[in-house]
């Protein structure tokens, strides 16, 4: 019973330190204020959306854009169809008709660039804009979107090469929408806290900026080309190896990105492994470590309902971490939530903790061992991808 003491200290300690840490950070970092009415940006931006099959949703994520409060001279959208099969390009053409600052791109097949890397390199080979915008075909965007961002850029005054901003789920009151919601707030309040203490680098492709200049002296996605995912933290590593402490994370109510969860529970473990599935890439140390110190918190947390079957002493120790490991969590969790104005989930917490703990173990084992689905392409294990290139 000792050891089983001792590991859960060793592990539990630490976890405690970076749980307190990351709570610390995001309650200093100021909610930003929308731009003043009289502000006028003069930032010239391209907002880059790449799309695959997204015919139920592009037409709202363009509109949203379209009516963007950022003016019309300053603003290109570019949508770059990535070998759509359905009516994707069809219904952005038809966009296009009357709105002249928006074009349609294809993405020419590369050998060198996976999916999604592909599609954003094109958008940006023939974007105008000083800061180059990203987001997903998915997504909707509240009005000021665009001016919040840029308005963050304009402030940095030369500073600022990198831009992470807010993505929220939109949710519904059932298991699979609250369990996704309360997971992603979390590792959305790591982000800001993450970025703006310069500690590692996380962000989110759904609401991204970066300066042009910044994407090319860096090559761009070279070296991380032929890794299908990775377009956002692991670009956003180049860029600040290449400009200290240039990132900032915009926490601004009027930035909030917001995305569909995904629609079944095999979607969204698809999709936990393929973030999962960047971790063997990181560049930075100090957020593998990271990483590596919250899975196997999590893997002892799994273990020990096993373990208790054989040493019954050991139910009393589970039953300690797994309330400490709440209580420590709910500390970030509670202001994340209200700043995302989902505090009315917070109560489902502690009984989700348990199907927390066993995704957590089943998407860090299978993003680095497994393969996962994505736009209806079956990617196989990134590591083997990274060493046929």
């Amino acid at each position: 019973m000792g050891m089983f003491i001792t590991v859960s200290v060793l592990l539990g300690l630490p976890y405690l330190g970076l749980i307190l840490f990351y709570t610390y950070h995001w309650r200093k970092l100021p909610i930003m204020q929308s731009p003043p009415e009289q502000w006028e940006p003069v930032t010239p931006i391209s907002v880059i959306v790449p799309a695959r099959n997204e015919e139920h949703h592009i037409e709202a994520c363009l509109q949203g854009i379209v009516a963007q409060r950022y003016p019309a001279h300053l603003l290109q959208i570019i949508v770059v169809n990535d070998a759509s099969t359905d009516d994707t390009a069809l219904l952005v053409e038809r966009l296009m008709q009357q709105q002249p600052n928006l074009q349609l791109l294809q993405a020419p097949p590369n050998a060198h660039l996976a999916q999604k890397k592909r599609a954003i390199h094109t958008g940006i080979q023939a974007a105008t804009g000083q800061l180059v915008v990203t987001t997903d075909a998915d997504c909707q965007h509240p009005p000021q979107w665009l001016r919040t961002l840029v308005y963050a850029f304009e402030q940095g005054k030369g500073r600022v090469q990198f831009i992470a901003a807010p993505v929220v789920f939109y949710t519904n009151p059932i298991l699979l929408s609250v369990f996704q919601t309360l997971d992603f707030i979390t590792l959305q309040g790591i982000t800001a806290a993450s970025v703006s203490s310069h500690t590692h680098n996380m962000c989110n492709g759904a609401n991204l900026a970066y300066t042009r200049s910044a994407y090319l002296a860096v090559n761009g996605f070279e070296g991380i080309d032929a890794l299908p995912t990775g377009d956002d933290m692991l670009l956003m590593h180049k860029i600040t190896q290449s400009y200290p402490q240039s990132a900032q994370f915009v926490k601004s109510q009027a930035a909030i990105v917001a995305t569909p969860a995904a629609p079944t529970w095999h979607a969204f473990l698809q999709q936990r492994v393929r973030w999962a599935s960047k971790a063997a890439f990181f560049k930075d140390r100090r957020i593998f470590y990271v990483l590596l110190l919250v899975y196997l918190f999590n893997v002892w947390l799994l273990a020990l309902p096993f373990i208790a079957f054989f040493k019954p002493a050991s139910w009393a120790l589970w039953v300690a971490c797994l309330l400490g490991k709440t209580a420590i969590e709910l500390l970030l969790l509670v202001p994340v939530a209200r700043f995302f104005n989902r505090q009315q989930y917070l109560w489902w917490f502690l009984w989700l903790q348990p199907l927390h703990i066993a995704y957590t173990v089943a998407a860090g084992w299978l993003g680095r061992f497994g393969s996962y689905t994505w736009k209806g392409r079956v990617v196989p294990n990134p590591g083997k991808a990274m060493q046929q290139h």
